[in-house]
């Protein structure tokens, strides 16, 4: 059989010319996706080693450590037992409000404590327009039906608050944080001065890992009534 390109010389005057031109073009598809590949890995792997260097990455790791629940290494054995003096006594130290904080944020309950904290906050307000915008943000964060993070309180205390958002005073919160600070002190507290990383630290060691425990259900004004809390710490 004759050669094609014999019979049709044209097909070999394009070949010729085009031949180098599809080797180029071969050559740059094979090396491109090559080339892109590499640096494209290269760059992931360098941004994963920045974010596994900062800090901030880590921060999750320590959810629930026993060092996030209170600064041992700034807390007296001494310091601690006081603590367990009165509800009053813990709330007034800051160290020992930041460890009962931190002791709710592993129950999963820190509203109440945050409730009250914004309250203390709201009560030093100088003017009226500092008390609108607070008691608004107070009152749709932790008082108003579904709020992010309601509190438990009962419906005439409840009624009460709401009523008086819209002229707020002073002593606007003053009944919805005093139930709350009684539902603390008589439930929440004592369980505080029970768990382990409190009583590592009246005993002057590093608290050991703790459990994380299911929320706890609320409770009322009503399921405390004529019961006296024990405060002994074992």
């Amino acid at each position: 059989m004759e050669n094609p390109l014999l019979l049709f010389p044209q097909l070999n005057i394009s070949a010729s010319k085009d031949k180098p031109y599809y080797k180029v073009m071969k050559s740059a598809i094979k090396e491109e996706p090559h080339k892109a590949s590499k640096p494209g890995a290269k760059q992931k792997r360098n941004r994963l080693s920045l974010l596994l260097q900062k800090p901030e990455f880590h921060e999750g790791d320590h959810l629930g450590k026993p060092g996030n629940l209170t600064k041992a290494a700034s807390v007296s054995p001494e310091e601690a037992v006081k603590w367990g003096e009165s509800f009053d006594k813990l709330l007034s130290e800051k160290a020992g409000l930041d460890a009962f904080t931190k002791f709710l944020k592993s129950e999963f309950s820190e509203e109440n404590i945050e409730f009250w904290i914004a309250c203390e906050d709201y009560k030093k307000s100088k003017s009226m327009r500092e008390l609108l915008p607070k008691a608004k943000t107070i009152f749709e964060t932790f008082i108003q039906k579904d709020a992010p993070k309601e509190v438990n309180l009962d419906f005439h205390t409840k009624e009460v608050t709401s009523q008086n958002i819209g002229q707020p005073l002073p002593t606007t919160f003053d009944a919805a944080q005093t139930t709350v600070y009684r539902l603390m002190e008589q439930d929440s507290y004592p369980r505080f001065l029970r768990s382990e990383p409190y009583l590592s630290l009246v005993k002057g060691r590093s608290p050991a890992r703790p459990t994380l425990r299911r929320r706890s259900r609320s409770f009322t004004v009503n399921d405390f009534q004529g019961v006296r809390p024990d405060f002994t710490v074992w």
